[in-house]
């Protein structure tokens, strides 16, 4: 299973729920969660084959940037 972890603009509970449905439809990404204490608000993702590059755009669709670390 590969872990990615991205600095995002996901910074509150709301946020989290906007980002929720996009996040759950990746097939690759089978557990996710986001550190908003954390200032650079860490998006962890786990799961197989995570395509980075479809993850970022899916979060840009919605308004939210997300940055590989």
């Amino acid at each position: 299973m590969d872990t990615l972890k991205f600095k995002t603009t996901i910074n509150c509970g709301a946020c989290v729920a906007k980002v929720t449905p996009i996040l759950n439809e990746q097939e690759s990404v089978k557990n996710w969660s986001v550190d908003t204490a954390n200032p650079q608000k860490i998006l962890t993702v786990e799961g197989e084959n995570i395509d980075e590059a479809e993850l970022v755009q899916s979060l840009s669709r919605i308004g939210y940037k997300a940055e590989k670390i």
